[in-house]
């Protein structure tokens, strides 16, 4: 899968043709690695589907549903630490390595230098940040309408409209940067001994290198996402693995060595 077609990046090349027959073979490689190998794969999307169906539930008992779609929206800013566990399991196996629960429960401390778990800290910041953001959008719509944040039927109406177009492309700016940062950052780190802020410089020059192909993938990825979630998240035991899998063989079909 290695190309000519390459730029330097501090240490490192990276690819810049990648084409949607990559992602056709990453997503290929995906399904395989998660055939091999389910029971990974089910456990870590346990934990994700786990953490959607409590938060669901929260906000049902809470009576505040209106807060659902924002969440949502904000919810797959995890799916890539989910996904850390996945990235060591398709290592293991391209290289024959041995799969062993600890070394794989273990893979968010990257090459033991916790910087998997300081791009973790970006991205909780950032969630955080989001929710402000949110909360800010919904006092605005929610003070020129007579109904609570605790009614659905705000949702349908123009106001509430209004509210979930804003929010939603507010929203989805945000995960669109978080995923550039993140898609080949978390992949590296897992795979490589480097500093977070190498693995970020790299995963940004590969979106940047390849947009249409990578605007495509987090298309793809935001997409299934939803889908698996409508079927009360059930659908994730299958996309969210093989999603996680296919996101590290991109990673090695789009980062190479480089020599100075």
């Amino acid at each position: 899968m290695a190309s000519d077609k390459q730029t330097p990046v501090a240490r490192h090349s990276v690819a810049t043709d990648l084409t949607t027959a990559d992602l056709r073979a990453a997503l290929a490689a995906g399904w395989n690695d998660f055939k091999a190998h389910p029971e990974f794969g089910l456990f870590f999307a346990g934990i994700y589907v786990f953490a959607g169906i409590a938060l669901y539930y929260v906000l049902f008992v809470w009576s505040q549903l209106a807060w659902l779609s924002t969440l949502a929206a904000g919810f797959p800013l995890i799916a890539p630490f989910v996904a850390v566990g996945l990235y060591e399991v398709s290592r293991r196996r391209e290289n024959g390595m041995p799969m062993h629960w600890g070394a794989i429960l273990g893979a968010l401390r990257g090459r033991g230098d916790e910087q998997i778990l300081a791009v973790g800290v970006i991205v909780f910041v950032a969630f955080g940040f989001w929710v402000i953001v949110a909360h800010g959008v919904f006092a605005i719509f929610l003070s020129a309408s007579s109904m609570g944040s605790e009614s659905v039927e705000f949702l349908m109406t123009d106001t509430g409209i209004a509210m979930l177009v804003v929010g939603g492309a507010i929203g989805a700016l945000m995960a669109l940067a978080f995923y550039a940062i993140t898609v080949i950052s978390l992949p590296m780190l897992v795979d490589r001994e480097i500093d977070f802020i190498t693995a970020i410089i790299t995963s940004l020059a590969v979106v940047r290198s390849n947009s249409k192909v990578m605007l495509g993938w987090a298309c793809l990825i935001a997409i299934a996402l939803f889908v698996a979630m409508l079927p009360l998240f059930l659908g994730l035991f299958i996309v969210l693995p093989v999603l996680g899998h296919a996101t590290w063989h991109l990673y090695r079909r789009a980062v190479g060595e480089y020599q100075t």
